[in-house]
Order: structure tokens, then sequence, then C-alpha cells
């Protein structure tokens, strides 16, 4: 950073006042001196003076208006008069003079002032000439510094954003490809294995379904179970393949589509309370859905449930999504906590500064109630500014 004594700009307004005066005033003093000693040898510059003081214009002024009687031929006295008569002759000019010093710092100002409204509508370009070594041209340095540094960030908040466009870009392809995976693995350790099962078992019944009925009905109860299951299975997979955004819908549209759509193709009881949560940003409604995508795939492929509660609703500052459902349920403290759903749903929770309790215990069903904060458009908008 540039350092220097500045120097000040009221101080400069007066100096440059008085010096114009005190010009005036010594301009004025040299000239009547030089009248004076003229006058003293120059017989018709006293003529002319003679004439001028019996004036009956200047007598009647000097009566009326002067305590004191000019000399009848030019002395000291005139000079000290006309000095005196020059000090306000002066002081005019000396004003006259600081008006002109600052129209000139107006000058200066107005070319700061354009410097300002520039930057303020993002034209980096713009830069203050040389104004001095005041203030003022410390402030035209100071401003053309912040425009040089204003740039540099905007540069390298373009190649960051090139940057970012591309790792999303490449981030998006990886998480297409885990979740191929992901849902491939689930298909082989799942139905894959549920389907080789039912196709040994349906082998094993041509051989005993003739030696012992009472056995093979009870493989075919099996079968069916293994069936019900796989067919859950492929039911919980297939809600993964649904869009994960809500496609210009809002939240509660999009949520009594999924809703009903499983009421068609499942014989669980499903029921819901759906209110209109209005002005939610984007990103929470997206969360909500897909956290309401995973809670139901879960409660499809492992609950065992005949009966599902979906509650959307507003409490407290807070918008709240319960979902409580009648099955088989599970230990809090056990594994299933560490699961991919849950973790994937408890991170979608904290991404959004919200919150997600899970209640459940063997042979009682599960509740999962998520709670998220409302925050009013102002306060993000503030929050935003501040980052």
């Amino acid at each position: 950073m540039r350092r220097q004594r500045l120097a000040s700009l009221q101080w400069q307004s007066v100096r440059h006042g008085l010096m114009m005066t005190v010009s005036v005033i010594m301009v004025s003093f040299a000239c009547f001196f030089s009248l004076y000693f003229v006058g003293m040898n120059d017989p018709q510059i006293q003529q002319w003076y003679v004439a001028w003081v019996h004036d009956p214009t200047v007598t009647e002024f000097m009566e009326n208006y002067m305590p004191f009687q000019l000399p009848q031929e030019p002395d000291w006295l005139v000079m000290v008069v006309a000095f005196a008569v020059s000090l306000p002759a002066g002081a005019v000019i000396g004003l006259f003079g600081s008006y002109i010093y600052g129209n000139l710092l107006k000058k200066r100002m107005n070319v700061l002032w354009e410097a300002a409204m520039n930057l303020g509508r993002g034209i980096l370009s713009y830069r203050v000439p040389e104004l001095g070594t005041d203030e003022v041209g410390e402030l035209g340095w100071q401003l053309n510094r912040l425009a040089s540094q204003w740039e540099e960030q905007v540069a390298s908040l373009q190649r960051l954003s090139n940057h970012n466009a591309a790792l999303a870009e490449q981030l998006k392809h990886t998480a297409v490809t885990e979740e191929r995976q992901r849902l491939a693995r689930e298909l082989h350790d799942a139905v894959s294995q549920q389907l080789f099962a039912i196709a040994m078992t349906t082998a094993a019944l041509k051989r005993i379904v003739e030696k012992n009925p009472q056995r093979a009905a009870q493989q075919i109860e099996l079968v069916e179970e293994m069936a019900a299951a796989a067919q859950a299975e492929m039911r919980a997979l297939l809600l993964h393949l649904r869009p994960a955004t809500l496609q210009n819908k809002s939240l509660k549209e999009a949520v009594l589509d999924l809703l009903e759509e499983l009421t068609r193709k499942n014989s669980m009881g499903i029921h819901w309370e759906i209110e209109d949560v209005e002005g939610l940003p984007s990103g929470i409604e997206d969360h909500l859905f897909r956290i309401l995508q995973e809670s139901l795939s879960n409660t499809l492929r492992h609950a065992k449930a005949n009966q599902i509660v979906i509650k959307l609703f507003t409490l407290q500052g807070q918008v709240r999504m319960r979902i409580v459902d009648d099955g088989v349920g599970f230990d809090p403290d056990g594994e299933k906590l560490t699961s991919y759903g849950l973790q994937s749903m408890r991170e979608r929770v904290a991404e959004v500064g919200g919150s997600m309790e899970i209640y459940s215990a063997i042979g009682k069903g599960t509740q999962i109630e998520v709670r998220i904060p409302l925050v009013s458009q102002s306060e993000r908008e503030g929050v935003e500014g501040d980052s």
C-alpha cells in the first residue's frame, strides 16, 4: 500500500486564499508607493491632486463620510489611505481565488464520483487519472487499486466457476455410476438371490409333489413368500428410479403423485395429510421429496407393514414431515441406523440445517420425523450477502 503524508484540503484552501490576498495587498502597496514618489517629484501630478482634493464632490463626500481631511498636497497620509482602501480589494480577490480553488476541487471530486459510479455498475476497467498528492489524489489512487483487485477477484471467480462446472459434471457422472452400481448390487443381493431360491425350490417340488404332498404345500407357501419379497424389493428399487427433482411441480403435487402411484401398486394401506407449504426454497423441497422416497423404500423392503401414514405440515416455525408405519420395527441402537438409506436421509437433512428423529422398537413399528427450520426470504438474502 502506498503511504505518504497527506496535504490537508482545508489548509490548502486557506493558503491559496491568503496568498492571493497578500499578493494583491503587496502589489497595491508597491503601486501606491511608486505613485507617491512620482507624485512628489512631478508638478503635473501635484496639480492634478490639488484639483482633485478641491473638487466639490470629493469635498462633500469627505465632510459627510470621512472622519479626517485629505491633505492639500501628496504626502504619506495619502499613501496610507490608499493602502487601507486596497485591503478590501485584496480580501475580495482572495475570496475569488478561494472560489476558483473550490471549483477546481469540485471538478476533481466529480472525477472520483464518476469512478465510484462506474465501480458500482461493474465497469472495472475505468481508472481515475492522476489528481495530485492531497486527499483527493490519494482517494483516486485507492479507487484504482480497489478496481484492480476487484478485476482480479472477478477473473478468479470466473476461473473457479468454469472449474466448478467441470467438477459438477464429473460428480454428476460419478453419482450416476455409483447409483447404477448400488442398484446392481441390490438387484444381485436381493432380487437375484430370491429368484434363484424360487427356481431351486420349484425344481425340488417336481420330485416331492407326488411323494409328500404336505411338504410340497409348505414349499409352495415358501415360494409365494419369496416371490412377494422379490416383488417388494423390485418396487422399492423402482422407487429410486423416479426423478430426483420435482420437475416443475410443487412439493405437495409431487408427494401426492408418488403416494397415489404407490397406492395403486401396493396392497398396503397408505394414508396421508399433506399441507401446501409455500415459500420453500427448491433445494429444501427436493431434499424432502428424496427423504420421503428413501423412507418409503425402506418400509416396502423391511417393515412388512400393513398401514403407513405420511404427514407434511408446519409447526413452530418449522416444516415437518412424519412417516409412521405399523411394521416389524427394529432396534434403534442396532445396525440399521447405519444402513445406506438412513445415512443418506440424515445427510440430506443436515444439508438444509434440519434434524431427524427415529422412534422404533421390535414389533411396534417405526416413526421418522424430519424437522427443517423455516427461514424468511429477507433472512436468506442477508446471509447470502454477508457470505
